[in-house]
Protein backbone atom coordinates (compact mmCIF):
# COMPACT_ATOMS: atom_id res chain seq x y z
CA UNK A 1 0.00 0.00 0.00
CA UNK A 2 1.56 3.45 -0.80
CA UNK A 3 1.33 5.73 2.06
CA UNK A 4 0.36 8.50 -0.07
CA UNK A 5 -2.65 6.77 -0.91
CA UNK A 6 -3.89 6.91 2.29
CA UNK A 7 -6.25 10.33 3.46
CA UNK A 8 -7.85 11.25 6.85
CA UNK A 9 -10.17 13.38 7.40
CA UNK A 10 -11.75 14.84 10.91
CA UNK A 11 -15.36 15.71 11.53
CA UNK A 12 -17.15 17.45 14.44
CA UNK A 13 -20.30 18.54 14.93
CA UNK A 14 -22.00 20.43 18.19
CA UNK A 15 -25.95 20.35 18.89
CA UNK A 16 -28.24 21.94 21.28
CA UNK A 17 -30.18 20.06 23.42
CA UNK A 18 -33.97 21.09 23.95
CA UNK A 19 -36.87 18.93 25.96
CA UNK A 20 -38.23 16.26 23.60
CA UNK A 21 -37.03 13.06 22.75
CA UNK A 22 -36.52 10.43 21.87
CA UNK A 23 -32.62 11.51 21.43
CA UNK A 24 -31.40 10.76 17.87
CA UNK A 25 -27.46 9.25 18.13
CA UNK A 26 -25.70 7.45 15.80
CA UNK A 27 -28.78 6.55 13.79
CA UNK A 28 -30.37 4.83 17.04
CA UNK A 29 -33.49 6.49 19.10
CA UNK A 30 -32.39 6.75 22.81
CA UNK A 31 -34.60 6.65 25.70
CA UNK A 32 -34.41 10.64 27.06
CA UNK A 33 -36.14 13.29 28.00
CA UNK A 34 -34.46 16.05 25.33
CA UNK A 35 -33.97 15.83 21.66
CA UNK A 36 -30.58 17.51 19.62
CA UNK A 37 -31.65 20.63 17.86
CA UNK A 38 -31.25 21.24 14.09
CA UNK A 39 -32.39 21.82 10.65
CA UNK A 40 -32.27 17.86 9.48
CA UNK A 41 -32.82 15.38 12.83
CA UNK A 42 -29.57 16.71 14.20
CA UNK A 43 -28.13 13.07 14.45
CA UNK A 44 -24.59 14.89 15.57
CA UNK A 45 -22.36 11.81 15.72
CA UNK A 46 -23.99 10.95 11.68
CA UNK A 47 -23.05 14.65 10.96
CA UNK A 48 -19.31 14.35 12.14
CA UNK A 49 -18.77 10.70 10.59
CA UNK A 50 -19.98 12.68 7.27
CA UNK A 51 -17.78 15.85 7.78
CA UNK A 52 -14.78 13.03 8.03
CA UNK A 53 -15.28 11.17 5.23
CA UNK A 54 -15.83 14.08 2.64
CA UNK A 55 -12.76 16.19 4.33
CA UNK A 56 -10.69 13.14 3.91
CA UNK A 57 -11.38 12.78 0.02
CA UNK A 58 -11.59 16.88 -0.21
CA UNK A 59 -15.08 16.79 -1.25
CA UNK A 60 -16.66 19.64 0.82
CA UNK A 61 -18.45 19.14 4.08
CA UNK A 62 -21.58 18.56 5.14
CA UNK A 63 -23.24 22.29 5.05
CA UNK A 64 -21.96 22.50 1.16
CA UNK A 65 -23.63 18.45 0.11
CA UNK A 66 -26.42 19.38 2.17
CA UNK A 67 -27.75 22.83 2.90
CA UNK A 68 -29.82 23.51 5.52
CA UNK A 69 -31.18 26.31 3.40
CA UNK A 70 -32.82 23.20 1.07
CA UNK A 71 -36.21 22.45 1.53
CA UNK A 72 -35.26 18.58 1.11
CA UNK A 73 -33.01 18.60 4.15
CA UNK A 74 -35.37 19.77 6.88
CA UNK A 75 -36.11 16.98 9.26
CA UNK A 76 -34.20 14.67 6.86
CA UNK A 77 -32.37 11.11 8.24
CA UNK A 78 -29.04 11.58 8.58
CA UNK A 79 -28.60 8.20 7.53
CA UNK A 80 -29.94 8.81 4.46
CA UNK A 81 -26.78 11.76 4.12
CA UNK A 82 -23.82 9.92 5.25
CA UNK A 83 -24.66 6.99 2.75
CA UNK A 84 -24.87 9.58 -0.37
CA UNK A 85 -22.23 11.22 1.40
CA UNK A 86 -20.26 8.03 0.99
CA UNK A 87 -21.47 6.99 -1.91
CA UNK A 88 -20.08 10.09 -3.82
CA UNK A 89 -16.76 9.14 -1.43
CA UNK A 90 -16.52 6.04 -3.67
CA UNK A 91 -17.45 7.35 -6.78
CA UNK A 92 -14.16 9.48 -6.30
CA UNK A 93 -12.11 6.72 -5.90
CA UNK A 94 -11.99 6.13 -2.05
CA UNK A 95 -12.02 3.53 -0.13
CA UNK A 96 -12.89 3.72 3.35
CA UNK A 97 -10.86 1.57 6.06
CA UNK A 98 -11.98 2.51 9.48
CA UNK A 99 -13.57 5.22 11.53
CA UNK A 100 -12.85 6.04 14.79
CA UNK A 101 -15.44 8.60 17.00
CA UNK A 102 -16.29 9.68 20.46
CA UNK A 103 -19.63 11.18 21.50
CA UNK A 104 -18.95 14.15 23.87
CA UNK A 105 -22.32 14.32 26.40
CA UNK A 106 -22.85 14.35 30.08
CA UNK A 107 -26.36 12.29 29.84
CA UNK A 108 -27.42 9.73 29.15
CA UNK A 109 -24.99 7.45 29.32
CA UNK A 110 -24.21 5.37 25.82
CA UNK A 111 -22.47 2.50 26.94
CA UNK A 112 -25.35 0.96 26.89
CA UNK A 113 -26.60 1.59 23.07
CA UNK A 114 -23.00 1.23 22.01
CA UNK A 115 -23.23 -1.46 19.89
CA UNK A 116 -27.07 -1.06 18.50
CA UNK A 117 -24.84 2.56 17.11
CA UNK A 118 -21.77 0.79 15.94
CA UNK A 119 -23.96 -1.50 13.72
CA UNK A 120 -26.28 0.51 12.66
CA UNK A 121 -23.15 2.71 11.46
CA UNK A 122 -21.42 0.04 9.97
CA UNK A 123 -24.23 -1.12 7.72
CA UNK A 124 -24.88 2.43 6.49
CA UNK A 125 -21.36 2.26 5.61
CA UNK A 126 -21.35 -1.27 4.17
CA UNK A 127 -18.05 -1.73 6.82
CA UNK A 128 -17.29 -4.46 9.38
CA UNK A 129 -18.05 -3.80 12.83
CA UNK A 130 -14.62 -4.08 13.53
CA UNK A 131 -13.71 -0.68 11.44
CA UNK A 132 -16.46 1.33 13.30
CA UNK A 133 -15.15 2.77 16.93
CA UNK A 134 -17.68 4.41 18.84
CA UNK A 135 -16.39 6.27 22.44
CA UNK A 136 -18.08 8.42 24.95
CA UNK A 137 -16.71 10.77 27.25
CA UNK A 138 -18.94 13.06 29.56
CA UNK A 139 -18.14 16.63 30.09
CA UNK A 140 -17.12 16.23 33.66
CA UNK A 141 -19.73 19.11 34.21
CA UNK A 142 -17.90 21.33 32.41
CA UNK A 143 -18.85 23.85 29.74
CA UNK A 144 -22.06 23.32 27.53
CA UNK A 145 -21.81 19.27 27.80
CA UNK A 146 -21.16 19.00 31.17
CA UNK A 147 -23.98 21.23 32.01
CA UNK A 148 -26.48 19.29 29.54
CA UNK A 149 -26.72 22.25 27.47
CA UNK A 150 -25.31 20.24 24.32
CA UNK A 151 -23.88 16.96 22.66
CA UNK A 152 -20.90 16.69 20.84
CA UNK A 153 -19.06 14.29 18.44
CA UNK A 154 -16.02 13.77 16.26
CA UNK A 155 -14.90 11.66 14.10
CA UNK A 156 -11.38 10.64 12.41
CA UNK A 157 -11.72 8.40 8.94
CA UNK A 158 -9.12 7.00 7.35
CA UNK A 159 -9.23 6.28 3.16
CA UNK A 160 -7.25 4.98 1.14
CA UNK A 161 -7.22 5.60 -2.78
CA UNK A 162 -6.36 3.10 -5.09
Amino acid sequence: MNPHSLRIGIGHDTHRLQPGGPLRIGGVDIPFAYELVGHSDADVLLHAITDALLGASALGDIGELFPNTAAENHNRDSIEMLSLAAAEVSKAGFQLINIDCIIFAQKPKMLDHRAAITSTIAEALKLEKSRVSVKAKTGESVGPVGKGLSIEAQCIALLYQA
